[in-house]
């Protein structure tokens, strides 16, 4: 589970946020607390601001260090034609609206339980890029038993001896001599088969990064068939079990492989049919799946990643949830991450939203509520509603009317709005 993820210096964001899993000692909603590791972890966080507020850059600032993670061992060094076209993708994106954070680092950290072997252990990573250069990288652990005691897996610093310990002699030598300055080590010692750093990269792969705002990739996310779907009668009925949760229209699936020229496993493609039961007999008529709604198509995209992170725990962070999906679909699908009988693994869900029916104390803890504001020289800022004080210090009640408050101003964290004056008619009066 995520404890805590911590970022610096990227896009809206020049000062450090924290957003943090563990939960305050509000006694709201107890029974959506976690406790491992010696910690009491929330399994939901809902992100709310203004449009162009940064919300998105939190999302972003998160799959742009998990992909740091994943696929740096590849950078740097005889760059080829593929590196050179990456390199801008590469390069970490400051805040530029001043001219000291432009030039500095950034820096991007996590806490994290791993309880894969049961064994509590929490892990803190991360690192600092300035440009497509690793200038700081750090792997501390705490055992379950350890308190507050964390020991150094390795810390590395520009200029300075790399710091390693409890690594093979062999192992050591190895990163060493293939590291680069835009590699992470975490990343390296991943590809090189150590089994610590692995872990720490597995456990970036074993999260799920969504974006909803973003039409092309929920178009090729609406493609992607889940694992076992063509195979498996059972895979395809879980599918259809999944949908009629929302929506009962869709009965069956029907699956035919098109035929091409090229026969390759990796060129094979295929033609899905929803099948919906006909009103005056009992037959079945047949649409492409791809006409269904764009709400359908979205629940579709999103099932293998809620499949995968509910039947194996892990992150599950989501840009713009609320998009093309009902307020009462967007509940049960945060019901569902917060319910002990359906999510055995401890799964969570961070997702961004404009969404206010699911801003209620009802629903969601205020420690589970984030706020993105933004100021007047354009810098973020990030704030739980269990943290937020009024300017007499005033902290919210667990009984206010949540989002009344919010939309009159009250948590901040919402547009400043001016009439549309511009969009007046022109005179005909010859005024």
């Amino acid at each position: 589970m995520l404890i805590q993820f911590n970022f610096k210096n990227f896009k809206s964001f020049r000062d450090e946020v924290s957003l943090d899993l563990s939960a305050t000692k509000i006694t709201e909603h107890e029974e959506h607390v976690v406790e491992m590791a010696n910690d009491k972890l929330l399994k939901v966080a809902a992100i709310y601001g203004a449009n162009a507020s940064g919300k998105s850059n939190i999302y972003d600032a998160f799959k742009f260090m998990s992909y740091y993670v994943e696929e740096s061992f590849k950078f740097g060094g005889e760059s080829d034609s593929r590196q050179k076209s990456d390199s801008d993708y590469i390069r970490v994106p400051p805040f530029l609206f001043d001219s000291k954070s432009r030039n500095e680092e950034s820096t991007f950290e996590v806490f994290f339980v791993d309880n894969s072997e049961n064994t509590g252990k929490i892990y803190q990573y991360g690192f600092a890029l300035q440009n497509d250069e690793v200038v700081e990288e750090w792997l501390y652990s705490k055992a379950k038993t350890a308190r507050n005691r964390y020991k150094t897996i390795f810390y590395r610093k520009k200029g300075e001896e790399l710091e390693v310990n409890g690594l093979p002699k062999s192992s050591i030598e190895n990163i060493k001599v293939a590291l680069e300055k835009e590699t992470l080590i975490v990343s390296l010692g991943a590809k090189l088969k150590i089994a610590k750093l692995k872990k720490v990269r597995d456990w970036f792969l074993n999260n799920e990064v969504v974006d909803f705002g973003n039409p092309a990739e929920n178009f090729f996310r609406s493609q992607v068939l889940p694992d076992d779907f063509v195979e498996s009668r059972e895979v395809q009925s879980n599918v259809v079990d999944y949908f009629a949760s929302f929506d009962n229209a869709i009965c069956d699936f029907k699956v035919e492989e098109v035929q091409r020229e090229i026969e390759k496993e990796s060129d094979r493609s295929y033609k899905i049919d929803a099948l919906h039961k006909m009103t005056d007999c009992d037959e079945m008529e047949s649409i492409p799946l791809k006409s269904e709604s764009s709400g359908t198509l979205k629940m579709f995209a999103l099932y293998p990643s809620l499949k995968e992170v509910l039947d194996h725990g892990g992150t599950l962070f989501v840009d713009e949830l609320n998009a093309r999906l009902h307020p009462l679909l967007v509940r049960n699908i945060i019901l569902t991450f917060l319910s002990p009988k359906i999510n055995t693994n401890h799964a969570q869900m961070i997702f961004t939203t404009h969404d206010i029916w699911q801003l209620s104390n009802e629903l969601l803890r205020r420690d589970e509520i984030w706020l993105v504001d933004k100021n007047q020289d354009g810098i973020s800022d990030l704030y739980s509603l269990a943290d937020f004080k009024d300017e007499d210090g005033n902290k919210v009640r667990r009984d206010e009317a949540l989002a009344k408050n919010y939309l009159t101003g009250s948590y901040g964290a919402i547009p400043a709005l001016r009439p549309m004056a511009m969009l007046k008619g022109r005179s005909t009066d010859g005024e």
